[in-house]
């Protein structure tokens, strides 16, 4: 079992526009593919398309894209905000179905209009940095070897032993190296939201998930507010 996990915040990001929740879950008896999704992702489908685009409000979608913009990084297009791209394709039907702790993460997102990743804990490891991206940055993000760039971004790092840190995630698109597969035992989710946003909200985002998690599997699954 790995050490329990921490989320740090990089002082660069001082002060910082952003809170985080981190979501641990532990105890899978393994991730298969998702054939068909659970009761509450169904329902909860069904609620975003009789919503339509007003799912997402105004005010949340705003308040996410300004945590992002950054530097050089202006969160459109390709680089929204994952949120945004799961209320898309809940409403045009491509509702991406993966495994259990993926599916979980984005369930609770796409409910919230948070952004959130989630990570193999045996990959990733136990220290995780809240940072954003350094110039030149980047990784690959599906198996067809798609690049995002990072620099500005908002992001996730891995600290390893050594030191190092290696960017894994962000509120756009993870890296392939530290998804959920199939093998995957233990996962470790960080949803982003604007610190201009009440606490409550985020909680709210951070507990289902880990019911979500608790549903897929997880014999134990926790959050802490960051």
């Amino acid at each position: 079992m790995n050490a329990n996990p921490v989320l740090s915040v990089d002082p660069a990001l001082e002060p910082r526009s952003v809170r985080a929740a981190l979501v641990v879950a532990r105890g899978f008896p393994g991730c298969p593919p998702t054939g068909t999704p659970g009761p509450f992702l169904a329902e909860l489908l069904a609620r975003v398309r009789a919503a339509g685009e007003a799912w997402l409000p105004e005010a949340r979608k705003k308040a996410v894209r300004d945590l992002l913009r950054h530097g050089v990084y202006k969160p459109a297009g390709r680089a929204k905000p994952s949120s945004e791209y799961l209320v898309a394709a809940a409403l045009d039907g491509s509702f991406p179905f993966v495994n259990g702790p993926v599916d979980a993460c984005n369930a609770a997102s796409l409910e919230s209009g948070y952004p959130a990743s989630v990570f193999d804990l045996a990959l990733a490891g136990p220290a995780l940095e809240l940072s954003r991206g350094r110039a030149g940055e980047s990784y690959a993000f599906n198996a067809s070897g798609q690049v995002i760039e990072l620099e500005d971004l908002l992001l996730v790092r891995a600290v390893r032993p050594d030191g190092a840190r290696v960017p894994c995630g962000n509120p756009v698109k993870d890296s392939m190296a530290t998804k959920v597969f199939e093998s995957c035992r233990e996962a470790v989710g960080v949803v982003y939201a604007p610190l201009s946003d009440p606490v409550a909200a985020l909680e709210a985002c951070a507990a289902r998930f880990a019911e979500l998690l608790r549903e897929a599997g997880a014999t134990e699954a926790s959050y802490t507010i960051v």
